[in-house]
């Protein structure tokens, strides 16, 4: 019988530490979805005010407890309406798959880079063209998340990428060079295409619409964006909502490399 209870006790625990650690790494992930926008002050808001409601209603103030219970069931709403955006870009990011390659990386055959040689090749050398003659340009690579709301807005193309086509999109002349172009199944599937804009509060000033609409694309799917300044030259790239400026065409390249063939 003490054996038994031993074991009851055993089990009881490796299911809650298991239960804490999915509840630890699903935080986790919303606080990194959420990080550097308004957001996520709200967020820890509402993460210590359960903490204090399970800490009030273990220790039975019954009041206190209530009265935090009313706030979670009345608020629910409205925190729902407050964390629309982010609540969508985190099922995005659950349905897309993003969540499990953690898992699945190390069975799962990961793809030949040459798959992507002529994409990557192609801007490579069209964004180090562009940044000397201070071409503004935005390029986005869809990965698994669909972008078809993003492809819709613009113009279907469905070309073999080269530097020349991406430097001709973009000329400052040319009717397609506002908006993104995508690429997608190693082809450029549309250009001049409309971009949701990042509202993180927390960019540089100097950071213009281009580099924000390449942000915005970034944080609701698992697409990579390039940008080229106008203003600068610069080249810089965003991957999960996060923009690493001021890139080298040899650093680009090797960035799209480790990133792409780990989709």
């Amino acid at each position: 019988m003490c054996i038994l209870g031993s074991l009851n006790f055993i089990n009881f625990r490796i299911i809650d530490i298991l239960d804490i650690l999915i509840v630890a790494v699903l935080l986790f992930e919303l606080y990194k979805l959420t990080k550097g926008t308004a957001a996520v002050k709200i967020f820890w808001v509402v993460a210590l005010l359960f903490v204090i409601w399970e800490v009030v209603s273990y220790f039975h103030f019954t009041l206190l407890s209530e009265l935090l219970g009313g706030v979670f069931e009345v608020g629910i709403l409205a925190i729902i309406i407050i964390f629309a955006p982010e609540i969508r870009k985190f099922l995005l990011y659950l349905g897309d798959g993003r969540f499990l390659h953690f898992f699945s990386d190390k069975f799962v055959k990961q793809a030949e880079s040459n798959e992507f040689r002529t994409e990557v090749e192609a801007t490579r050398e069209a964004c180090h063209s562009m940044s000397e003659t201070k071409t503004g340009a935005l390029i986005i690579f869809a990965r698994k998340t669909p972008l078809d709301e993003f492809l819709n807005t613009g113009e279907i193309l469905d070309a073999k990428p080269s530097a020349e086509l991406l430097e001709n999109i973009f000329f400052k002349n040319s009717p397609l060079h506002d908006g993104a172009v995508i690429i997608k199944d190693h082809r450029i599937a549309a250009a001049r295409c409309i971009l949701p804009v990042s509202k993180n509060m927390n960019l540089p000033q100097e950071v213009g619409l281009r580099h924000r609409s390449a942000l915005g694309a970034t944080e609701m799917t698992d697409a990579i964006a390039v940008i080229v300044s106008e203003q600068t030259g610069k080249i810089s790239i965003c991957m999960n909502g996060n923009m690493t400026r001021e890139l080298s065409a040899s650093t680009l390249r090797q960035m799209l490399y480790d990133n792409l063939v780990k989709e």
